[in-house]
């Protein structure tokens, strides 16, 4: 039993599979008669394949029982002889379409030969009353799969002029009398509702066949678009007339943190930067009214603004005009995220206005050098020449010395302004070093006042300190302090008038120390002191055009002590006075200079100073 059970099976398989080959292979036929321009749209390729196949297979299948018919029947008669002929029309017609591709004109020739075979029958066989008048239903019938207006109508129009000829000939008693006896005539009206039927059902399967093939491409160009819009970065927008938003993709839970439908309506322009509304909305307007792509690039609110800090993201809108006209004008904007690419150009544009702004300062910078270098440089030249004609100028022993002072002078001066420039260059580029040690830092304060003492007196500027009895000893390069200190003190007596004073202070706080330098001198204006102490800056305006100097001793001040883990504040005001206040750690070895971050703010009582002494002046640190 289980044997047999089994061979069933198997030949019931291999029958089914000898089927589906079969109709493979019919389909397969069918496919390749479609003419080429068909292919590319699948619900047309879908027509043209039903087309040919409800006009080639009923047609070869009744060719294919015409032998049947003259071996039972023998020679037909004249009805029956053009119901053959009118066979062979529908497969000419399907061989059309497939050479042509002209899909309405093909349907136009169907109509028209089924008309005039259903006419001409009706007429040999009682007219009205004939057997195959139901085919004139069939006729539009057809039509309808063409999909085309024109030619229904134009197929309705031949069916309502064959019926009315058929009945001007019947009332008209011009119609031949039936040649066929009355058992023939039931036989033929059978085979005539039967096969009507048949080509019925064969068009409604066509029809559900296409139906089902367009279903099928919507829903795949459907899953298509909604695969693209929900893995797409950036976001796509519908909007209507009046700019609201009608449809609105799931990008947008990725751009602005926010679900697509939060954008519905004027939600999206609720978010837009107010600023930057005028430029939204006129991207819209220009989609909209000149129905050409417009673009705009704005700022929109990132998720619920209820609490906190708004957040703003850039973006980039490309809008562009859909189908329509009037209020049913809609646009399409799609919007990137280009946040990252404007902090690019923000960066960009701002290291170009740095670099615009040190090359500006280096060509001050190099100016001024060039005026320091010449200065002492005429001074050698020239009393070095005075001194080689002496005995034309009949100079005496006080005047060579006198000459000499100067010309000595002129070189130190020289030689500090390239130390100056050497240790700025050394500092820069993270080469110099310094060498820590031990060392009272009181009295290198009161050597450094003694070497700047005979400059103050010839200035008439009153110089003083004010040093606590006991201080511990500093842990520092003693050399970098000398020089900070002698920079500070020599740059508050330069830029003190006569009759001022320069004050030295020294005082702890913890772990560190507090030294100030405070004048009464010309000050520094408010625009300058953001900038004092960076590289290849000079705070050179009309207030200290008397005064020379290449203003690299503050740069020198900055990086030493930042060496040192330290840091110089700076509170002045034109015409009052500066106060430079050097913060500096007691070890350096123990702090460095990464701890310029740990330094604590100037205590209270400086601060009460600072601001008694200088009500507006403003503060850098």
């Amino acid at each position: 039993m289980v044997v047999e059970v089994r061979t069933a099976d198997a030949a019931f398989g291999v029958r089914a599979l000898r089927e589906s080959a079969l109709i493979h292979s019919v389909r397969s036929y069918l496919d390749g008669l479609v003419h080429p321009a068909a292919t590319v749209d699948p619900v047309v390729f879908a027509r043209h394949r039903a087309f040919i196949a409800t006009r080639m297979i009923p047609g070869l299948l009744a060719l294919s029982a015409l032998p049947l018919y003259l071996a039972f029947k023998g020679v037909p008669g004249p009805v029956e002889t053009i119901a053959f002929g009118w066979l062979v029309l529908p497969i000419a017609i399907a061989a059309f379409l497939s050479r042509t591709g002209a899909y309405e004109q093909a349907h136009l020739f169907s109509a028209a030969a089924l008309t005039g075979i259903v006419t001409l029958i009706a007429l040999l066989s009682g007219g009205l009353s004939s057997f195959i008048v139901i085919w004139f239903a069939l006729v539009p019938a057809e039509a309808v799969l063409s999909g085309a207006r024109r030619v229904v109508a134009a197929a309705g129009g031949m069916v309502l002029a064959a019926v009315t000829f058929i009945a001007a000939a019947q009332y008209g008693s011009a119609l031949p009398a039936v040649g066929l006896p009355p058992e023939h005539l039931a036989v033929a009206a059978f085979a005539s509702v039967a096969a009507a039927i048949v080509y019925a059902i064969s068009l409604a399967l066509s029809a559900a066949m296409v139906s089902r093939t367009g279903e099928e491409v919507t829903s795949s160009g459907e899953q298509r678009y909604r695969l693209l819009a929900e893995n797409m970065t950036d976001l796509v927008t519908c909007h209507a007339r009046n700019g609201a938003v009608v449809f609105a993709s799931p990008a947008a839970e990725r751009v602005l943190g926010v679900p697509s439908y939060a954008l519905h309506g004027q939600s999206l322009f609720d978010r837009v930067h107010v600023a930057d509304r005028p430029a939204y909305l006129n991207a819209l307007s220009i989609a909209a009214s000149r129905k050409v792509e417009a673009a705009a690039e704005f700022r929109l609110r990132r998720g619920d603004a209820a609490d906190g800090q708004p957040t703003f993201t850039w973006v980039e809108m490309r809008s562009r005009p859909l189908s329509g006209s009037g209020e049913s004008q809609q646009v399409v904007s799609v919007l990137r995220d280009v946040s990252e690419r404007k902090r690019h150009e923000a960066a960009v544009d701002a290291a170009r206005e740095e670099a615009d702004r040190a090359n500006e300062a280096r060509g001050r910078f190099l100016a001024n050098v060039s005026h320091e270098l010449r200065t002492p440089l005429n001074a050698i030249n020239g009393f070095s020449e005075m001194l080689m004609h002496e005995e034309a100028m009949r100079l005496d022993q006080a005047r060579r010395h006198e000459y000499a002072t100067l010309i000595h002078d002129s070189g130190e001066h020289l030689l500090n302004l390239v130390n100056s420039i050497l240790d700025m260059s050394k500092i820069e580029s993270g080469h110099f070093e310094i060498t820590p040690e031990p060392f009272a830092l009181a009295p290198l304060v009161n050597q450094c006042m003694q070497l700047v003492e005979l400059k103050a007196e010839a200035g008439g500027v009153a110089l003083s300190a004010d040093l606590p009895e006991s201080f511990d000893e500093v842990v520092g390069d003693k050399r970098a302090y000398r020089q900070i200190l002698l920079n500070l003190v020599a740059n508050a007596v330069k830029f003190t008038k006569p009759g001022g004073s320069v004050t030295v202070s020294l005082r702890r706080d913890g772990a560190f120390l507090s030294l100030a330098v405070t004048d009464t001198g010309i000050g520094i204006a408010e625009a300058d002191l953001p900038r004092l102490g960076s590289p290849f800056f000079q705070a050179r305006s009309s207030y200290d055009r008397a005064y020379d100097g290449t203003g690299l001793g503050l740069s020198v001040v900055k990086g030493l002590a930042e060496l040192h883990g330290g840091r110089i504040e700076i509170t002045s005001q034109l015409g009052r006075g500066t106060r430079v206040t050097l913060r500096m750690p007691m070890d350096c070895e123990a702090h460095g200079a990464g701890a310029v971050a740990q330094l604590p703010v100037a205590r209270s009582e400086d601060r009460a100073t600072a601001a008694q002494t200088f009500q507006e002046g403003r503060k850098i640190a």
